[in-house]
């Protein structure tokens, strides 16, 4: 008889009242520390981002019900006046709503049409590229705007952009044109958000798509040029189908941050011109909620957030699998 076997038997006479579902939890309950003690390192590596996770995502659940209450900081959550959905009705109400939602979802699409195919074109352009320190270099140059502060990338724009002391228009100035004004017109703002997102994160972006491609078997592509493919034809054959599971989970992933537009560089954009078009949902949860100090209302408009977000991507991911596509579970 099998150690499996016997292993099954002797467990079944120690518990002979526990189901099936009891005897396999406890199975499991044993190879835990065995397996703890292998992967210790492992663990230990994954342990600072569990705890931030833990700390900053999942504690802080806990006091979303203070949206539901006029809460005061003196009296507590337990002290504090239960008022419902009172401050949902007043969110719904107030005339900033809709702007906020306009503002939100409009420059959220534009993300989603702009930002989000730019680094699968890239890496597919990275892709191509033969010589490999030339294609190493370009790489690092690309992924170093990522790691610069979006206070830095404003200040970036403004040498550029500013209508008195930008480069740009003192080109413009120098060539006999008149001077545009980027930064305070509404109508470049959501466009000039876009082109900083893409320039901060393309090359970061592209870390995964090029490592999806470099699961592709080469023999693929040698097969290919044996068929007589091209160049196009092979990324649009080959290349592209190893990347759509990436792409469908990641795209999955970005609607449940439709709502979230990123509050330091909208805040740093934002002037007393533009803010018809750029006060969105965070910006406003900080003047509200910070600065004026309505805890309740603030966690209210956080959790509305939340929920729509949780809405896309439940939609998105059962989209997905009636197309057939890889989902997120």
């Amino acid at each position: 008889m099998s150690e499996t076997s016997m292993g099954g038997q002797s467990e079944q006479r120690s518990a002979p009242g526990k189901s099936a579902p009891l005897r396999e939890i406890t199975l499991k309950k044993r190879r835990l520390w065995p397996d703890l003690r292998r992967d210790k390192y492992l663990y230990l590596l994954a342990m600072p981002g569990l705890l931030f996770f833990i700390i900053f995502k999942y504690i802080p659940i806990t006091n979303l019900v203070i949206g539901f209450q006029d809460y005061s900081p003196y009296l507590g959550i337990m002290g504090s006046k239960w008022v419902g959905f009172e401050h949902f009705v007043r969110f719904f109400s107030n005339p900033d709503f809709w702007m906020l939602l306009r503002n939100t979802l409009g420059i959220s699409l534009m993300n989603l049409v702009f930002f989000f195919p730019a680094p699968i074109i890239l890496a597919l352009m990275m892709n191509e590229v033969r010589n490999q320190i030339m294609k190493r270099s370009v790489q690092s140059l690309i992924y170093i705007p990522h790691f610069l502060s979006w206070v830095l990338i404003y200040g970036l724009t403004y040498l550029m952009f500013s209508q008195s002391e930008g480069l740009i228009n003192k080109l413009l100035e120098a060539s006999g044109r008149s001077t545009v004004d980027i930064l305070s017109n509404p109508h470049y703002f959501w466009g000039m958000l876009t082109v900083q997102s893409i320039w901060k994160e393309v090359g970061w972006g592209t870390i995964i798509f090029l490592a999806a491609i470099a699961g592709v078997d080469p023999q693929q592509y040698e097969a290919a040029v044996m068929d007589g493919a091209g160049r196009f034809r092979r990324m649009w054959h080959i290349t592209l189908p190893a990347m759509r599971n990436v792409i469908m989970i990641l795209f999955i992933l970005r609607l449940g941050t439709i709502m979230d537009t990123g509050f330091e560089q909208v805040y740093l954009m934002m002037n007393a011109a533009v803010t018809e078009v750029a006060e969105v949902f965070d910006t406003y949860v900080y003047r509200v909620g910070i600065r004026q100090g309505e805890f309740s209302y603030s966690t209210a408009i956080g959790l509305f957030k939340s929920v729509v977000g949780v809405v896309l991507v439940v939609l998105a991911n059962k989209a997905a699998k009636r197309l057939g596509q890889d989902s997120l579970y």
